[in-house]
């Protein structure tokens, strides 16, 4: 039976991902031959303390929960927006870590970023140093053993994510607003098809040769790839996140699950401070939770601003008078301020 919803925002990993029902019809793809998605531990060795950390701390809205769901039923990428600092990043490690998605995919994107980088990155110049290396050391009998282009091609975040993997990768696409403007639309069709192509693959392969194995993002792990073509078979989860910048246009945002992110209420964070610290906050925490709060109408502020303040009050043996003022020093506005009285 299907299950709603797949994504709890609890804190155990379950295999509920395999529990999904069948994707609409237009939604449906079909690559092949299917790849085991990388396990769990593969994740553990990889990734930083920081974002293991954020993915066993964060603490979803219902929203999140709901909209999460709809994004993974729908095979739909996940448009994040809010302020800095609202755990939208964090949300694509808390969703693989429960669904056991695997090693999290992350594209970072600068003014600079293409379509090109995300799906994969080919260096003529290291095959060309190759095939004279290879030129000036024949290989025993007359064979050339120069390096094959697929020696000198590696897949991006996105085309790795879509690669045809028996479950969903999971795909951080980390502030998209800090793009090109053609990037979005330049999206568009990839995202809808589930698929692409690389035209260097395509010119060397022929009939008795349609296989090249190629180096995928992160690892040095290779993956077949046929005819120089990638379709993928379960769409990945992908979050493209966005600090409200800049619009998007209308056909873009059609094409994705939009959830908005807002500053927390008290509740909210003090479930944050109880993960982050592994219990209730303390008389002082609260204190600073209810400055926090009391603040935010008047400029950005960011959740990990009030998490240093507070592991500091914890961890130091400072006064009162001086805990309130590093915290002020530690928890300044973002953007531009518009409370006169300060901390």
């Amino acid at each position: 039976m299907p299950l709603w919803p797949v994504y709890t925002g609890t804190e155990e990993p379950h295999d509920g991902i395999s529990l999904l029902p069948d994707p609409p019809p237009w939604r449906a793809f079909d690559g092949g031959p299917a790849l085991a998605t990388p396990a769990d531990d593969a994740d553990t060795a990889a990734a930083s303390p920081d974002r293991r950390h954020r993915a066993e701390t964060y603490r979803a809205t219902p929203q999140a929960v709901q909209l999460v769901n709809a994004a993974l039923y729908l095979r739909r990428p996940l448009l994040v927006t809010g302020p800095p600092g609202t755990g939208k990043s964090s949300l694509a490690y808390a969703v693989a870590r429960e669904l056991r998605l695997g090693p999290v995919l992350r594209w970072n994107i600068t003014s600079r970023s293409t379509l090109h980088d995300g799906l994969y990155q080919y260096d003529p110049l290291s095959r060309l140093y190759a095939a004279r290396r290879a030129a000036a050391r024949p290989a025993p009998g007359g064979h050339d053993h120069a390096d094959g282009i697929e020696d000198h091609l590696r897949l991006g975040p996105l085309g790795t994510a879509l690669l045809p993997y028996a479950r969903p990768r999971a795909l951080l696409i980390d502030e998209i607003d800090k793009s090109d403007l053609d990037l979005p639309n330049d999206l568009l069709n990839v995202l809808e098809e589930g698929q692409y192509e690389i035209p260097e693959l395509l010119r060397t392969r022929d009939a008795e040769n349609p296989r090249a194995e190629v180096l995928i993002d992160g690892t040095h792990e290779r993956v077949p790839v046929e005819r120089g073509r990638v379709r993928c078979r379960a769409f990945p989860f992908v979050v493209l996140t966005s600090n409200g910048e800049r619009e998007f246009p209308p056909a873009f945002l059609r094409r994705c699950v939009t959830l908005r992110l807002r500053q927390p209420d008290d509740a909210h964070l003090a479930a944050i401070v109880r993960a982050h610290f592994d219990g209730e906050p303390e008389p002082y925490a609260q204190t600073l939770i209810s400055r926090f709060l009391s603040r935010v109408n008047g400029g950005d502020l960011a959740t990990d601003q009030l998490l240093n303040a507070i592991y500091l009050a914890r961890s130091s043996d400072l006064s009162a008078e001086s805990l309130d003022e590093l915290a002020g020093q530690l928890m300044p506005y973002l953007g531009e301020a518009h409370d006169p009285d300060g901390f």
